[in-house]
Formats: C-alpha cells, structure tokens, sequence
C-alpha cells in the first residue's frame, strides 16, 4: 500500500468525517428505542420481547467487539470503517422491511455485529493521526459526535409519530450509504512517509501480521492494562446507575411527571458530558507539554469532582441542585472518555490499540447488562434509589484510587 503523509489539517479532517459517522452509528443503534408504540402496532409483542430487541444488539456488540478491534488492527482501519457503515446501513434500511418480530430481532443482531467494529477502528485511527499533543481534545471531538447521535435518537420516534415506524429506518439506512461513499473517498490510514516531519504522530502506523492470540496475550500480561479494564468495568457500572435510574429518581422525590423527569434526566446529562469530553480533551492536550501522563490525570481528577455530585444530586431535597450535581458528574464523567484511547495508547503496544479498545467494549457491555439487570432487583426489593447512586459514588471513588496506579508502558512517556 502507498504510503500517505499527513497534516494537522487532514488529521482534523479525519476527525470532522468520523464525527457524523459517529453521529449516525449512535443514532441508527438508539431510535428504535423512542418509537414502541408505533413498533408495536404494526408488530405485537410484549414489553419483555421489546426490550429483547436492545438486549440482544447489546450482547452481540459486546462479545463481538475485541475481534472486531483485532481486524481493525490486523487490516486497514479506514477500511475497516468504511465496511462497518455499509453493512450497518443496509441492515438499518433492511429493518425498516420486517414484517414479523423474528425479523426484527435478526436485524437488531445484526446491528451488534456490524456496528461493533466502528469505535475500535475510529478511535485508533483517530490515535494514529494526532500525537500527545492533539490526541485527547481529537477524541473528545469525535465522541461529542457519537453523543449528539444518542441525543437525537428522539427524531426515529417524531417520525414514527408522523411516516410510520419504518420510514426512519429506511431514510437513516440511505443516508449512512451515501456517508459510506464520502468516507471511503477521503478516509486512509497513515503511514509514515519518508520524510520525518510529514507524519503528525510520529509513532503512528498500522503493523501487518497481528495475531488475535498475540494481542490477548499482549494485553492481559500488562498489568497497567489489567487496572485500566477494572477501571473501565467500574466506571461503567457508576455510570448505568446514574443514567438509568436518575429518571425515576427525579419522578419519585421531586413530583415531577415523567415527561418532564426524562428530560431533566437526560437532556442535562447529555449537554454535561458533550462539554466535558471537549474540555477534558483539551485539558489533557494542554496538560500534556509539561505532564505527559496527563491522560491518567485529567480523569483521575475528573473521579474525584464526579463522586460527590453523584452525592449532591441523590440527597438534597432542591430540585436545581439535584440537576446541578447530575450536570457536574456528566462533566466531569467525561473526561475519561475523552482520554480512555490515549490512556490506551500509554499502557499497551500500539499494534493492539482497536483490539484493547474492544476487550473494554466487551467489559462496558457486560457490566452495563448486569447493573441494570441489579438496579432493577434492588427496586423490587423495595431498595430506595438513591442507594444505588450512593454505591455508584462509591464505585467512582475506587475508580480514581485505580488510575492512581495506572503506569505508562517503559518508553511510552515523552
């Protein structure tokens, strides 16, 4: 393959191109989500078989997630990218022909698969291109995209409301081919070209011959990897606390209907964290000329601001203060998804980048499945909610002790 230089421009160009295909990954995998009625009109099924049609994409895309890290690592990424959008598409337009719930179903499996494989690619793509210097606030970027996209996903269900629950499908699904197209004219790997300066991240190449077996082993044989997962794991367990019962918080101890609820729940939320992942970024970025370790620090410090909000939001008995907490833990929330790649980039070899970036996939997956499979026992229980968030403050405050320990790679630093 030929090799291509590379310019800050075309470094941010990349990032610009992978937001609105990270809008449209997030927002195809979430509107079924906001359009049940209309879904359940055309086709009857219980409210257990509905949520199915979540769990299943959810378990697909989880256990699917480290091999789909590995052929980005294996393969061409931008390749990788460009095959995961048409395949995703396709399959969200074919949804919009199920006429049977098994054919639904099929499809939201099918959905695990083929969206897999974008985020390890895109995020180490993105990794490739942009040095410690641009790295966390280019991340951040882009996942201000795949957030707007989880925000948006209301739009599947305005139009349910008005076309028809299929015409969103088959509208979204056209759409993401013709994204296809221009992401397979402009999207291409880096490759370090013959003279020293052309290239913006100066360790940035895709290696041939990585073997799954050899990047497991890679991987699970760091210990600073090891603490990364745990911390990974647990944050995302804090986070589908917060996120999935704050609604029925807000309704339960403020009176508030559940339109209003929902909103208050997820609109700030969602404003909070798309700021956050900007600011922590930046942060890391800026931080970084003098700490280079600072993507392990910028969330580290981020833990220990989101840990009493979660505090904040779940006691006080003032409505502006609950949002505020809730605003504050988005924020500060935030900045580990910014910095998770380019925390990935300091403990692991750079050949397995997509493939580290897929185990924690597959580890946020399974841990979301069973917090919120235990949020819902605690209730039944008659547990009040607010000790749920009280655990998930608890379980942020371990989160910050872990990447305290979290040691970049011997030469990664600099």
């Amino acid at each position: 393959m030929s090799e291509v230089s590379s310019t800050p421009l075309r470094a941010w160009m990349i990032v610009a191109l992978l937001w609105f295909v990270g809008f449209l990954n997030y927002l195809d995998r979430v509107m079924i989500t906001t359009m049940r009625q209309s879904i359940v009109d055309v086709i009857p099924m219980t409210d257990a078989q509905f949520g199915l049609l979540t769990t299943v994409f959810l378990i697909v895309y989880g256990l699917l997630s480290p091999f789909a890290g590995y052929l980005a690592d294996r393969f061409n990424r931008s390749h990788v990218i460009v095959v995961s959008l048409v395949a995703w598409s396709i399959i969200t337009w074919l949804t919009a022909h199920a006429t049977t719930y098994g054919q639904l179903l099929t499809t939201r499996a099918l959905m695990g698969i083929s969206e897999a494989c974008y985020i390890p690619a895109a995020l180490a793509l993105i990794a490739d291109y942009h040095g410690t210097k641009t790295r966390s606030l280019a991340n951040g970027v882009h996942l201000s995209g795949v957030m707007v996209g989880a925000g948006m996903g209301g739009v599947g269900g305005m139009i349910a409301e008005s076309h028809g629950w299929a015409q969103a499908f088959a509208w979204f699904g056209q759409l993401g081919v013709v994204l296809a197209v221009v992401a397979a004219i402009f999207l291409r790997d880096l490759r370090v070209a013959s003279e020293p300066k052309a290239a913006v991240a100066p360790d940035a190449s895709i290696l041939e011959n990585v073997r799954l077996t050899e990047a497991l082993r890679s991987l699970f044989g760091s210990r600073a990897f090891l603490i990364a997962l745990a911390y990974w794991g647990l944050l995302g367990m804090s986070v589908w606390a917060v996120v999935g019962w704050m609604p029925t918080y807000l309704k339960e101890h403020f009176s508030l209907g559940q339109g209003v609820a929902g909103i208050s729940a997820t609109g700030y939320y969602q404003g909070a964290s798309i700021v956050g992942v900007l600011f922590g970024g930046w942060l890391a970025d800026r931080w970084s000329r003098k700490r280079p370790d600072a993507p392990v620090l910028v969330p580290l410090i981020g833990m220990c601001i989101a840990a009493p909000s979660i505090l904040l939001a779940s006691s006080t008995t003032v409505l502006p203060l609950a949002i505020g907490g809730l605003m504050l833990f988005g924020l500060t929330k935030s900045f580990a998804d910014a910095n998770m790649m380019p925390i990935l980039t300091l403990v692991s070899d750079k050949r397995y980048r997509a493939t580290g970036y897929g185990v924690l996939n597959l580890c946020a997956c399974v841990v979301g499945g069973i917090t919120i499979y235990a949020g819902g026992a605690l209730r039944d229980a008659k547990i009040d909610v607010s000790t749920i968030f009280q655990f998930g403050a608890a379980s942020v405050v371990v989160c910050a002790a872990l990447l305290y320990f979290v040691k970049p790679r011997e030469g990664r630093l600099g």
